[in-house]
């Protein structure tokens, strides 16, 4: 356990910190599955409108630090792939 104040002080702020990013990293994940569903379901307007609405979201996480901007890029242009892939 933390001694000094300051050490405490860290300690809850990075409880804070996990809670948040938890949060943005579940928000992302769900608009992750709804692309990946409406893709797999084989819906090409519903999987582009959902590709489309994951996209900002998974920027914005990668702004925040959540994940790294490589990262995010390669799962938009992967889930885009697919999309366009449907006929």
């Amino acid at each position: 356990m933390a001694n000094t104040s300051s050490a405490k002080k860290a300690v809850r702020k990075m409880a804070r910190k996990t809670e948040v990013n938890r949060a943005r990293r579940s928000l992302v994940r769900g608009f992750l599955r709804k692309a990946e569903d409406a893709i797999t379901a084989g819906d090409k307007a519903a999987a582009t409108e959902a590709v489309k609405a994951a996209e900002p979201v998974m920027m914005r996480a990668v702004s925040k630090g959540i994940y790294h901007k490589n990262t995010a890029s390669r799962k938009i242009s992967r889930l885009n792939k697919r999309a366009k892939a449907l006929g």
